[in-house]
């Protein structure tokens, strides 16, 4: 309750003022060591300066910045300085002139020089990205992985790379393909295929052209009748029609007319060559036939005679047998016979 009384009577007094009876000023914002006669006013204690009235005028002897030996002067209004001894520097004289120094700080395209505050034997050079090389010397060739697609040609920078497309691509890398159907080209309700850098058109029936544009005559058909038959090789044709397609010409062009006969052919004989043909091979075919035939029988004549020859008696002790002949005889038998084996 206290608080909300104290607020309201704050709500109640000018700005600028505080209090219960609106009698105090207020300070400066972030004064921390100083009051004020009027408001937003920051006047320092004593031993303290600056503008929000927060640096010690006695800080060299009381926070004793300076180091490695070195002597602090008090500069005024709260700033100091630092009397460095040979082989030391920095504000607070805390680098000792190390490697870095005495090289000159010779790391390039904004590498930054590190030798541990000058304690360190060697300097290393933390380099910015893009950059490689004991100095930072190097500049990495962000191309080298060929980024860029589609033939598009790579231009290396610093920590990075841009690719200049070949026509019809677009993209970081050149990957997308430009839609050259975004346009519509097509007319007359063709349909549109995208290619690279290029389009087609599938266009209906009666318009042609890039963009189906032009628009096709219609054909005129005309029909008139011919005579029922006519030979042609031998082969007798049935023409039913013949349709005349007239192509209405241009302004002084040429009349183009085209015929289409509509043909039906019906079943031919056989032709002479294909008569001789069946003839000649029906009669290798009988000739075969019959040559079977009679060997066949003359093999069944010969074996009926040799087997009556074979069952006659011997009319002597010894017979002259021909190789061929399937007879043998046999020694071992009286009187002696002959022995036939079919």
């Amino acid at each position: 309750l206290v608080y909300i009384v104290l607020l309201l009577r704050m709500l109640l007094c000018d700005p600028g003022w505080e209090g219960e009876y609106c009698e105090q000023c207020v300070r400066m914002p972030g004064c921390l060591h100083g009051t004020c006669h009027q408001p937003w006013q920051c006047i320092c204690h004593n031993g303290w300066a600056g503008k929000f009235c927060d640096k010690d005028v006695h800080i060299c002897e009381h926070e004793l910045p300076c180091q490695n030996g070195a002597e602090c002067v008090y500069d005024g209004d709260g700033e100091y300085s630092c009397l460095c001894p040979e082989g030391f520097h920095g504000k607070d004289c805390e680098r000792k002139t190390g490697p870095c120094e005495k090289a000159g700080f010779p790391c390039r395209n904004g590498g930054q020089c590190q030798d541990e505050n000058g304690f360190a034997r060697n300097f290393t050079c933390r380099c910015l990205a893009g950059f490689v090389g004991a100095l930072c010397e190097n500049d990495v060739d962000d191309c080298l992985m060929r980024p860029c697609a589609n033939g598009a040609t790579c231009h290396d920078g610093i920590n990075r790379f841009s690719c200049q497309c070949q026509v019809g691509f677009e993209g970081r890398f050149c990957t997308i393909n430009i839609d050259d159907c975004a346009s519509r080209p097509c007319k007359n309700g063709a349909k549109c295929y995208d290619r690279i850098h290029d389009f087609d058109c599938l266009c209906p029936d009666g318009f042609t052209g890039k963009t189906c544009e032009v628009s096709t005559p219609e054909p005129t058909w005309v029909t008139f009748y011919l005579p029922a038959n006519r030979e042609n090789n031998g082969a007798v044709k049935s023409t039913t029609s013949e349709h005349l397609w007239v192509t209405q010409p241009d302004e002084g062009g040429l009349l183009k007319i085209s015929v289409k006969e509509v043909v039906t052919q019906r079943d031919a004989g056989l032709s002479e060559s294909q008569l001789v043909t069946v003839l000649v091979f029906g009669i290798l075919t009988a000739a075969l036939v019959l040559v079977t035939i009679l060997l066949i029988l003359r093999n069944r004549q010969r074996g009926r005679r040799r087997s009556n020859w074979c069952q006659s008696p011997s009319q002597a002790n010894v017979l002259y047998l021909a190789a061929a002949d399937p007879c043998v005889f046999s020694p071992f038998t009286k009187p002696f016979k002959l022995v036939c084996v079919f």
